[in-house]
């Protein structure tokens, strides 16, 4: 079995409106962001888990590249983003929208400027 490709399955206005849907949940819930290697950890309010779960479902429709993982504990909600080797080039253009409050311009699975 083949790796997933290093490319966002989104095109159009569906990137552009998934890109500004992100920053709005950082603007109201991010608190931290961690950056380890290949591995980006957010921690947002405990209000928003619901949003974190519906961020992990839409990532992983589009981008099947990432490996996500989310733990809700007394600190808030974490969620683990973690990039394969093969997107280690792009890794800081994989994980920028993603530690962003404001909409980004660039393909968050390739690198790629939409």
């Amino acid at each position: 079995m083949s790796a997933p490709p290093i490319a966002c399955m989104l095109s159009g206005q569906d990137f552009k409106t998934r890109l500004a849907w992100i920053a709005d949940l950082n603007r109201k819930s991010l608190k931290q962001t961690h950056r380890a290697d290949l591995q980006l950890t957010l921690t947002y309010d405990h209000g928003a888990l619901r949003q974190v779960e519906e961020l992990v479902e839409r990532e992983r429709a589009c981008c099947s590249l990432l490996s996500f993982a989310i733990l809700s504990d007394k600190d808030g909600v974490s969620l683990s983003i973690t990039a394969p080797e093969d997107a280690r080039e792009a890794a800081d253009s994989v994980f920028e929208p993603f530690m962003s409050a404001r909409q980004s311009s660039g393909c968050y699975c390739c690198g790629s400027v939409a």
